[in-house]
């Protein structure tokens, strides 16, 4: 498989991009996914999520203290 780089992978191999989706290679081609989950149903008045790109994945804090970590009731991934 031939990734969109130009990168060439094996037949059953697997990898992360930097974007953060899992891709995987087979004899039926390329798929990828997203690696992580997206935080949904967080009071957005008092808090945003902030993605952390060197573990992938999101965390929810106070807009006004982000020492603060947010309730998440929902995940979707």
């Amino acid at each position: 498989c031939t990734d969109s780089k130009g990168n060439l992978h094996e037949f059953g191999s697997r990898w992360r991009t930097k974007n953060c989706l899992d891709c995987s290679c087979n004899k039926d081609g390329m798929s990828c996914c997203s690696s992580y989950v997206t935080p949904h149903g967080f009071d957005e008045e008092k808090c945003e999520p902030i993605f952390q790109k060197l573990t992938c994945s999101y965390k929810v804090v106070e807009k006004a203290d982000h020492t603060k970590e947010c309730p998440v009731p929902v995940w979707v991934g």
